[in-house]
């Protein structure tokens, strides 16, 4: 759930960054650095789990709890993905 959150603020965010961009406005639309523009530690630990989570969501969660929870998901004798 947090890793879907975290995507879609990191794409609304990009998002944003293009259409301003495309735009030719001189003002910055990047939320994160207008939100944590004085901390960019902060800033940089976002962006870092943002795409950690962009990965999660690619790949799949490997942990016990989800692959119990994909196991009881799937219907009877189907494949399941990527090994697990």
């Amino acid at each position: 759930m947090i890793a879907k959150i975290l995507v879609a603020v990191g794409g609304l965010n990009w998002g944003l960054v293009g259409l301003g961009m495309l735009t030719n406005s001189a003002e910055s639309w990047n939320v994160v650095n207008m939100l944590l523009g004085d901390w960019p530690v902060v800033e940089a630990i976002v962006y870092l789990l943002v795409g950690i989570s962009a990965v999660v969501l690619l790949v799949g969660c490997r942990c016990k709890k989800c692959v119990a929870a994909c196991a009881t998901c799937m219907p009877e004798g189907s494949q399941k993905m990527g090994g697990m």
